[in-house]
């Protein structure tokens, strides 16, 4: 039996990664993540979509939410990446998490990512509930 046997297929589905999109993330983050990538690199924004929401999202194990918890660890202790953090937390936030279980996300990476880490991704946590706040006053 070939390796090519033994391995699951991936399964990508383009129009469920665009479902999910829309009801997992807002317009204002979809605005900030996929535009750019197109200009500078057209359908890269597009196999982002289909790869991970319509492929990585879809797969069994995790809930969504596990999912949101996991996105926040691995962008706060990967540095550097503010604005997909910030967008991160706002689907967070929209897919029912609270303020303070997003906070203490950041709180449990401080011993293992570091504490200027934690502190960036409270900072970014803060600045994108806000924004959230201001945007349910309109």
């Amino acid at each position: 039996m070939t390796v090519v046997d033994q391995v699951s297929s991936a399964r990508f589905d383009r129009e469920a990664g665009y479902r999910l999109l829309e009801v997992v993330q807002d317009g204002t983050t979809q605005q900030a993540a996929l535009p750019g990538p197109e200009r500078t690199a057209p359908g890269f924004a597009d196999w982002i979509v289909t790869a991970l929401s319509g492929g990585t999202y879809r797969r069994e194990g995790l809930s969504p939410r596990d999912r949101q918890l996991l996105n926040l660890a691995a962008l706060a202790a990967l540095g550097g990446v503010e604005p997909q953090l910030a967008g991160h937390v706002r689907t967070a936030l929209r897919l029912g998490m609270t303020r303070q279980e997003v906070a203490e996300v950041f709180v449990h990476l401080a011993p293992y990512a570091g504490v200027p880490r934690a502190l960036a991704g409270l900072r970014v946590a803060a600045t994108a509930s806000s924004a959230v706040d201001g945007e349910d006053a309109r």
